[in-house]
This record gives structure tokens, sequence and C-alpha cells, in this order.
């Protein structure tokens, strides 16, 4: 089944042609811009490849959010109030279906990558799974008997309250929540409480910031171990490469979660583990909804 794919980010959008195996047969990446100049640049990626490997089983979108997903709505498809100028309330689902007249699977770039995960990644054999990806934003993704959560909307485990770790006293860098678990824990706000980007840091700097990381990323995941019951948590984002993070946050977790519920399974290394697909996480996770869609 060759079906094609939109990760549409806040800084860039990654389009690929893929199989159900989760191989890549094409792929390009662009600069988010504006809405109309992004999207033209998506759809003539894909009409490029429809020409040369026919028609596509469907389109997965893996996208920024807040997204309406509500099947009913008049705004389904659509991108909700964002920070991203430009973006609030742009239809995504619908010109893709217009210009391909193919079924068109959308969801959150963390849920994708929670289902990719799923099908190729981390959690294979798995159905209750948190995805959370840490770099310029933190998102959470979740799955429940093997499908996305959604309600009234998807879930924002990035916009969480955390506990401040000792001594810490920044004012966080979410415009909407200031000291959430984003605005604590995600990249530029590791950048501006210890003035350098995290991967620039090093001896006793780096050790402090990594163990201060590994406190607020705890937190964020004990809130949806205990919302959730996962089998296993999956974290990715460039945050989580920084070395020794996912250790320490193992620790953590089980330091704060105190032997409450007193589950072997939440203590053991393959609880907490990094993206088993790594970078590709996202990408493959708009694979992963177009071949969803497909087979419904």
């Amino acid at each position: 089944m060759i079906v094609g794919g939109i990760e549409a980010g806040g800084t860039k959008f990654v389009c690929l042609i893929g199989t159900d195996s989760g191989d890549v047969l094409a792929e390009t990446r662009f600069p988010t811009r504006g809405p109309a100049e992004t999207l033209a640049d998506a759809l003539a990626f894909l009409r490029e490849h429809v020409s040369s490997l026919g028609p596509f089983a469907a389109i997965g979108i893996a996208a920024f959010g807040p997204l309406e997903l509500r099947p009913g709505s008049l705004r389904f498809g659509h991108v909700l109030a964002t920070p991203k100028p430009g973006w609030s309330y742009v239809d995504l689902v619908g010109p893709v279906r217009a210009a391909l007249d193919v079924p068109v699977g959308i969801d959150t770039d963390v849920n994708g990558a929670a289902v990719a995960e799923r099908r190729w990644g981390a959690a294979q054999g798995l159905d209750n799974v948190v995805y959370f990806t840490i770099g310029t934003g933190i998102g959470g993704g979740a799955l429940v008997a093997g499908r996305p959560v959604h309600g009234l909307v998807h879930p924002e485990m990035g916009h969480v309250t955390v506990p401040r770790e000792p001594g810490d006293d920044f004012a966080g860098t979410c415009p909407f929540h200031g000291d959430c678990f984003e605005g604590m824990a995600c990249g530029p706000a590791i950048a501006a409480r210890w003035g350098a980007p995290a991967q620039d840091l090093d001896g006793e700097a780096a050790t402090r910031a990594v163990a201060m990381e590994a406190g607020y990323v705890a937190s964020g995941v004990r809130n949806a171990v205990y919302a959730l019951a996962p089998q296993r948590v999956v974290i990715g984002g460039g945050v989580a490469d920084l070395p020794g993070l996912i250790p320490q946050v193992r620790a953590r977790l089980a330091a704060t979660m105190n032997g409450y519920p007193g589950l072997d399974d939440q203590l053991a290394d393959d609880f907490v583990v990094p993206a088993g697909l790594g970078s590709r996480a996202g990408p493959l996770g708009a694979i992963a909804l177009g071949v969803a869609a497909a087979t419904g």
C-alpha cells in the first residue's frame, strides 16, 4: 500500500511517500511559511508522485496544533487558535482532499508519532501508549486500546502543571501559561534558563541542566502515567537526546511516584524509553495516519 504523508510542523513541513511497511519512497522538506504557499508546496510534491506512482491509497497529516478533530464539526481538520502567525483556523484537510480525492487522515503530530511507534517502533505489541516529544515545544500523544485519544479536543500534555524544581525561579516560556511543563522544560526554556541551548552546555552547567530537566520531565510523565495508565512511555524530540536524560527520568519518576501503586512494570527499564524511530517518529506518524485512513 502506498500512501502520502505530511508532517506539518511549526518550523518545517516534511512530505513523504511511504508504504504500510514503514518504508519511505520519497521525501522533501521545506520551511513553514504562510498557509497558502506552504500547502501549495506540499500538494505539488504529492501530485508529482501521483503521476509517477499512481493514485495513493490515502494521505495522512500529522500536524502541530491545536486541531479540530471532531468529525461532525464544520471546522474538522482545521488548526485552532495557535501562536503560529497566520495559521489559526486554517483548513488542512479540505485542500488535500480536494486536490487528490483520496481518504485523508489527520491527527496531532504526537498522536501520529505514537501510532508510528506502536506500528514500527518502540511500542510494538502494546495497546496503551504515551508518546512525548520534547524539543521546541512539548507535546504528548496517547493511544488507549490501540487508538489515539480524542475528546472535546486532543490531549495537551505539554500544558499540564508541574512542580518547580528546588531553587528554580525561571518564569517559563509558554505564552499561555508561563511555567507549565512546556514553559519550564522545552528546548527554548533550557536555553533561556542556562544561557545556551542544551546541546551546547558542558561541564557543571550540563550536569545541572540535565538533572533539572529530568525532574521536570518526570513530573510531566507522572501526570500521564496516573491519568492514562500506559504500558509504556516513549520520549522523542531533540531534548530527549541529551546524554543521561532518559535514565535520570526513570529514576526521578520512580522517586516521585513513591511506591504508588507499587507496580514493578512501572519501575522497569522498558517502561520509559527513547523513541525507537528516533527523529523519524514524526514523519512516519504521517504515513501511519495515512495507512489508518486507508484501512479504516
